[in-house]
């Protein structure tokens, strides 16, 4: 059966999604009381905004009608939908509400607290002046959600919404969203609660039924939408009322899909493929599975497709924590369907992980010009262990960064590499600086084999890091190093690896072969396969510079095959002068996988001696050290010119 739908080419909008948008607090301790949890996660929630995060991933062009308080909250949502492609034309800031929040928990399989915070909430003021019909037209289709028909203001405008598709041509899906107690119908304590019975809510819900040509719900859903106590008697209402596609969702059984008349025997439906998985979290899951659903039914696919697609995006969701970060891409879902996963519980799923990880970063960096600064070894000794020249250090880390915003003008692709020993005043600095790229080490300065500065537990050290600062190691490895030696190494890189995963942060592992052997056209090839093939795939390779485009076509072999979604290799300097790193640059710029350079002393060396020997000024300093990084920025942008010409 095909579901294909005119268009004629008028419409920019696979989907408008209409009501809750939340921020969501999920305890990160699981199988507790909400009463016990002691750290929380945050994201974006809510039914519609879900689904329009879910869309958008799947590669539909969805946007999103709501409202969000202005303040913190209000504006999180807002940046992180448009981090995810999601059109927020229509989200308007209320001044005089608050952004709603639930607190939510996985307290046993299947069972999951939740508390909504929601009196007089922005979302639920939405009324009719939010609903521009010039958005409805541009819009494919349009999904309305069960809660907002609980205010006569929210269902003004989701009725406005109906009426207008319906006239433009759009097609109305009704997520039926059914939350007792977000209808008053239960109290503070039972948002987890999935029925209450109510004749007020049935009779709203069945006067919607017939403009809509699509209605999703659980078993619980479609008996509140019927006002039926059995689930056929309840499906038999609904399609005396509409002529609607029935989607009944059935959690881990999948789904049924009703195209017609409804059989005696509801199995009897068109079924999707299932995916039998751990469940881990119920939260969330059905706007998963809308999304997967949407995607199916607006590009044309059969429903029995729609219906699979819907079932495998249900399945992320249910094994993983939260609700719309969890979302598979859409590179995500085509591979988990060709390959499926040897894991029931796919948060478990190294290559999915990576899939995943990769394909939702919170930006791209198509290139990245750094200045390195997070030395401390190099500078303690310019110090020579006076007291007052160390207490100046983090100054002077605060002057390159003054150094670096003025080369980099308010231009994406610039940032810099700072440390938590002396680089706070800095850190701090560069983090007020926008879509400044920042990078903190976590090696210990000089270590073979590598360890941690401060304390081996990275895990209780990461979890203060801002989200966007990458994490950079730096390790001394030579893959003809002993085999003990590399072990010990390649451990160390894999357990900052997995730290980076569970806390979600960017992680730049720099390679230094030269120091400890010799270099050819294959070493660093064969260093980075080992790493590979040891499970370590980082977001970026700091590598040094290679003689010949040779070697550098044996990295882009290597990270190409292991991993196509790196964002690439960064340069290093090592103090080396201008004219040397012009020619490393020259080489490198041969390379598809090399995207800028991270330089450190041949920029702030000499100011930085000149500087704590006070013969220098700040500005003076600045000036530098902003000349300098300048000039490789010039070489290496005339190098790409040439490169491309």
């Amino acid at each position: 059966m095909s579901n294909a739908h005119p268009d004629d080419g008028t419409k920019t909008l696979d989907v408008v999604t209409i009501g809750r948008a939340s921020v969501d607090l999920y305890g990160q301790q699981i199988g507790t009381r909400l009463e016990d949890i002691g750290s929380f996660a945050k994201s974006v929630g809510g039914c519609p905004a879900n689904i329009a995060v879910g869309t958008a991933r799947l590669g539909l062009k969805s946007a999103l009608i709501t409202r969000v308080g202005h303040e913190q909250m209000g504006r999180f949502i807002r940046e992180q939908l448009d981090r995810e492609g999601v059109d927020t034309s229509g989200v308007a800031t209320d001044p005089n509400r608050l952004t709603a929040l639930v607190l939510l928990s996985v307290e046993a399989e299947g069972v999951s607290p939740m508390i909504f915070y929601r009196t007089d909430c922005a979302d639920m003021a939405l009324d009719e002046s939010n609903i521009d019909e010039a958005q409805i037209a541009s819009a494919r289709a349009i999904v309305v959600t069960g809660t907002h028909f609980s205010r006569p203001n929210s269902e003004a405008a989701q009725k406005k919404a109906i009426r207008l598709a319906k006239a433009h041509g759009a097609r109305v899906a009704f997520d039926i969203d059914y939350r007792p107690n977000l209808w008053g119908l239960a109290g503070h304590e039972a948002g987890f609660s999935r029925y209450v019975a109510s004749d007020v809510v049935s009779e709203k819900y069945k006067s919607i039924l017939p403009d809509c040509d699509l209605i999703v719900g659980t078993e619980e859903e479609v008996l509140i939408a019927s006002g039926q106590a059995d689930l056929l008697s309840a499906l038999r209402t609904i399609r005396s009322l509409s002529s609607a596609t029935i989607v009944l969702k059935r959690g881990p059984m999948g789904c049924i899909v009703y195209d017609g008349a409804i059989p005696d025997d509801l199995e009897h439906g068109i079924v999707g493929k299932g995916f039998p998985i751990e469940v881990y979290n119920v939260l969330g899951a059905g706007d998963a599975f809308m999304s997967g659903w949407l995607r199916g039914w607006l590009r044309g696919e059969p429903h029995a497709t729609s219906a699979t697609w819907a079932n495998a995006c249900g399945a992320f969701a249910v094994s993983r924590l939260l609700c719309a970060p969890e979302y598979p891409s859409w590179e995500e879902l085509s591979h988990f369907l060709a390959h499926g996963s040897r894991e029931r519980a796919l948060r478990k799923d190294a290559e999915l992980n990576h899939i995943h990880w990769a394909t939702n970063r919170r930006r791209e960096i198509p290139s990245l010009t750094a200045l390195a600064i997070d030395h401390r070894s190099q500078l303690e000794d310019l110090a020579n262990g006076d007291e007052k020249l160390l207490a100046r250090i983090p100054a002077f880390k605060a002057l390159a960064v003054t150094a670096a915003a003025r080369v980099a003008n308010g231009r994406p692709g610039f940032g810099m590499l700072l440390d938590d020993k002396y680089g706070r005043d800095a850190l701090f600095a560069a983090g007020a600086l926008k879509d400044f790229w920042i990078g903190k080490p976590i090696e210990l300065p000089g270590s073979r084999p590598l360890q941690f500065e401060f304390s081996q537990d990275l895990g209780s050290r990461l979890i203060d890091w801002p989200v966007d600062h990458c994490i950079k190691v730096l390790c001394f490895y030579h893959p003809d190093d002993a085999a003990d030696l590399k072990r010990v190494q390649i451990d160390k890189l894999r357990s900052a690896y997995e730290a980076a995963r569970k806390v979600g942060r960017d992680l730049l592992v720099e390679i230094i072969a030269g120091k400890h052997g010799t270099l050819d056209d294959n070493t660093i090839s064969r260093a980075l396969t080992e790493l590979y093939d040891a499970g370590i795939k980082p977001d970026w390779w700091k590598l040094e510079p290679q003689a010949s485009p040779a070697a550098w076509a044996a990295v882009d072999r290597v990270i190409e095959t292991n991993d196509p979604y790196c964002r690439g290799v960064v340069l290093l300097g090592l103090e080396a002068p201008q004219d040397v790193l012009e020619a490393g640059f020259a080489a490198a710029r041969t390379a598809r996988t090399v995207k800028g350079f991270a330089v450190g002393r041949t920029i702030f060396a000499d100011a930085a001696k000149r500087w704590l020997a006070g013969t220098i000024s700040d500005d003076a300093a600045i000036d530098d050290m902003a000349r300098r990084f300048g000039a490789l920025v010039e070489i290496w942008e005339r190098l790409g010119k040439s490169q491309a010409a």
